[in-house]
């Protein structure tokens, strides 16, 4: 790491590289070269994980969490249909994976998006879930968007620039119906290269939306740094709505705050008609819950995979 971290001169230009590194040790984390490779791998991706250039060696914890990641079986949901507030008409989809274990039953996303990115994981699961949720919404009416999140590990371990493009490219999906949603963690990153990935996406169309806002540091900053269109106010707060007269506030400055930057405001976790009633008075634009809509459509393994191999149509 120390002599790739050396400058080099190539055409008169200081070039500066970095580097990760995966160690695995033979014969005790594995005598067969294929396995050598898996553990090297597996610490590589942990190096990724702990931010870059940086090295780790091989743990079994990363093995076992892999093999519990192979035990689960994938199931992709369209969850949670978005509604314009006053016109009431469907606006779109937030897809959201699910998996199911035959003994433990369904797994909730707190438990294995961290395996996931513990064990490098996340970019094959993030690819997938971004792949097959754009075919399957070109089935949908052309004005219905679909609403993808992802990890902030990915903005680490990935080029999402050309995944996204990629996969926009392979499904025909026009890039104004995506939006990608995302936590403060990648946020919070804040550096040039994040600044400069969401600002080539929103340059492509594909609406960048801050995810669970209202939580952790919610830095205003954020909505200027960043191209942000979209903000959705975090269910914790419309939990409360309607009986705590300082969520009230903290909603209602949140909708006059999205209508004076022009930024469209979605309220989740709506599920009575008061709720409604008083985001729709202060002018929310977009409501998602179990009051408007419950989870909708489960896409099979089936009909993911047709999705995505339907030819495209000019």
């Amino acid at each position: 790491m120390t002599a790739l971290a050396g400058g080099y001169q190539v055409n008169g230009h200081e070039v500066i590289t970095s580097a990760s590194i995966g160690i695995a040790l033979g014969p005790i984390d594995g005598a067969p070269v294929e396995t050598l490779m898996k553990n090297a791998d597996l610490a590589l991706y942990r190096a990724k994980e702990d931010g870059r250039n940086t090295f780790r060696f091989f743990e079994p914890a990363m093995d076992a969490a892999l093999q519990k990641r192979r035990r689960l079986e994938a199931d992709l949901r369209i969850d949670q249909p978005q509604f314009g507030l006053e016109s009431g008409k469907l606006s779109g989809y937030e897809a959201l994976v699910r998996w199911w274990h035959p003994t433990e039953g369904e797994i909730p996303p707190t438990t294995f998006i961290p395996i996931a990115e513990e064990t490098g994981l996340i970019a094959a699961l993030g690819e997938w879930i971004l792949r097959t949720a754009c075919a399957y919404a070109t089935t949908w009416p052309e004005d219905t968007s679909l609403a993808v999140n992802l990890s902030p590990a990915q903005f680490k371990t990935q080029d999402v620039v050309a995944l996204v493009r990629k996969v926009l490219n392979e499904t025909g999906l026009d890039a104004r119906r995506l939006e990608l949603e995302l936590t403060e963690g990648v946020l919070l990153q804040n550096t040039d290269a994040v600044v400069e990935t969401l600002t080539r996406l929103d340059q492509m169309g594909v609406s960048i939306v801050m995810d669970d806002f209202g939580t952790g540091y919610s830095s205003l900053s954020y909505l200027t740094r960043f191209p942000v269109r979209k903000i959705k106010i975090d269910r914790s707060f419309i939990d409360t709505l309607g009986t705590s007269p300082q969520t009230s506030g903290i909603v209602s400055s949140i909708v006059g705050l999205g209508q004076s930057l022009n930024v469209t405001i979605t309220a989740e976790g709506v599920e009575t008609e008061g709720q409604a009633a008083m985001l729709k008075k202060w002018g929310c634009d977009q409501v998602q819950g179990f009051y408007f809509g419950k989870p909708s459509t489960e896409i099979s393994e089936d009909e993911a995979r047709k999705a995505i191999e339907r030819p495209l149509v000019a």
